[in-house]
């Protein structure tokens, strides 16, 4: 295999690589493609490590299929007095379905790691299976006092994880981190994403076990089967609306964020069952205020 820089005629092929790679896998479908595509002119994308994996095994060997790929990120955290801290993100990182659990992401991944160190950057976020990047260094993020921030302060959030490749770069720093805005290009931008989506072979989206908790991008409801979804004008499944709040194209209640939390409110006691420890009314509320600004429908 051979690692190299992307170069602009591999762009297409490694977007449809991205595509297949994440299709169905986090979320019904995927906007991976669709992210790095838009990356590639952001002022926070790093060329240095936009790199790709194709077939070959020398100099002399023809360029052979790519089968996987990675890109790196400026980012920022917020530290507890209020500044920002540098440091840098990951992702996507593909491997073309037909090579994967074969060692090829692992090996990848340690190549940009070690030309990332050699760059000076020094901590890396990124949220993913701490099973598989584990092998690469990474723990937990909340270990080194970096939390996420669209979860509870306190919590330990199982898929946000951290890497020092500097050893003293992070020190004894607190802080919360948001991942670059570009990363929701296609929930700011959902028509010009649905127009580039149209420009690939149609695939069917689906609801899988082990994919990240699906939520509407409303009314914060867990999505967890198609019966849960809103409809498209079309009458097609709506993947980031509930059937409560989105019907045949459109939204069902015009509302500000804040009258959106206080509809809710009216069902902690619901919420409460699934809770290991029961909330106020006034406790659901204030944590919505810190969940709901995260949302498709409310994000500014």
């Amino acid at each position: 295999m051979i690692i190299r820089l992307e170069t602009p005629k591999d762009y297409r092929e490694v977007e449809n690589l991205t595509r297949d790679a994440f299709w169905n896998v986090y979320r019904p479908g995927c906007t991976e493609h669709y992210v790095l595509n838009q990356y590639r002119t952001n002022p926070d994308f790093i060329p240095e490590l936009d790199l790709v994996m194709e077939e070959g095994d020398g100099e002399y060997q023809s360029p052979g299929k790519i089968i996987g790929h990675v890109m790196f990120s400026k980012a920022e955290i917020i530290l507890d007095d209020g500044t920002n801290f540098p440091t840098w993100t990951f992702g996507p990182i593909s491997i073309h379905p037909d090579y994967k659990r074969k060692g090829y992401g692992l090996k990848l991944l340690n190549y940009a790691l070690e030309k990332a160190k050699e760059m000076g950057i020094g901590l890396l976020q990124m949220e993913g299976n701490i099973e598989f990047y584990r092998h690469a260094g990474f723990d937990l993020a909340s270990k080194l006092n970096i939390h996420y921030h669209a979860e509870p302060r306190e919590s330990e959030v199982p898929y946000f994880l951290a890497q020092e490749l500097i050893p003293g770069y992070w020190g004894n720093r607190e802080g919360t981190y948001c991942p670059p805005k570009g990363y929701f290009v296609a929930d700011e931008h959902p028509e010009a994403f649905e127009a580039y989506e149209a420009t690939f072979p149609q695939k069917e989206k689906a609801f899988q076990e082990g994919q990240l908790p699906q939520f509407c991008q409303s009314c914060g409801m867990p999505l967890t089967k198609n019966e849960d979804c809103g409809t498209n004008a079309d009458g097609s499944t709506n993947y980031d609306y509930c059937q409560y709040c989105y019907k045949a194209g459109r939204f069902l209640q015009e509302c500000t964020m804040d009258e959106m939390i206080e509809h809710c409110a009216q069902f902690v006691d619901e919420v409460n069952k699934q809770m290991p420890k029961p909330m106020t009314k006034e406790e659901y509320k204030q944590m919505m205020r810190g969940f709901f600004p995260m949302l498709k429908r409310w994000r500014k």
